[in-house]
């Protein structure tokens, strides 16, 4: 449990079990409940899904969410091929500031329990989440 008292669901984590494990899908985005106390799924993408369609899912809401998402890339010097488990936090500049701060408070609800991701990704406007931009950030 965070410090704001949310919770993911077993879901959350079987799911990202399965992404991590299996690598049945490429990414899942996870939110908040109506009522603000669960974190739960909101959408998952296939293993066909490309990272655009995840950018593209991860824009629809217009609000902070957390993400996971299996990071296919080629790697600048080495030329290989390579596959990441990443972290996305996203919380967009536009969101309200109250939205925003029960995102960041909650975020431990759901990261902690999340076992093997590579690398965890603060994004906060559309440049951010760039495939370039995100490739960059896994490289270093």
């Amino acid at each position: 449990m965070a410090c704001s008292g949310v919770v993911a669901d077993g879901d959350c984590i079987v799911s990202y079990n399965n992404l991590k494990l299996k690598h049945d899908k490429r990414y899942i985005i996870y939110a908040f409940t109506a009522d603000n106390k669960r974190i739960v799924i909101e959408s998952e993408g296939t293993k066909d899904k490309t990272y655009d369609d995840f950018k593209q899912a991860l824009l629809a809401s217009h609000e902070p969410r957390y993400a996971v998402v299996d990071f296919e890339f080629e790697h600048d010097e080495s030329g290989a091929k390579q596959e990441k488990v990443l972290f996305i936090f996203w919380s967009p500049d536009t969101a309200p500031v109250k939205r925003k701060m029960l995102f960041a408070s909650s975020k431990d609800a759901i990261r902690k329990p999340l076992d093997g991701v590579y690398q965890e990704i603060q994004c906060n406007d559309e440049g951010d989440l760039l495939f370039e931009e995100i490739k960059k950030k896994v490289q270093k």
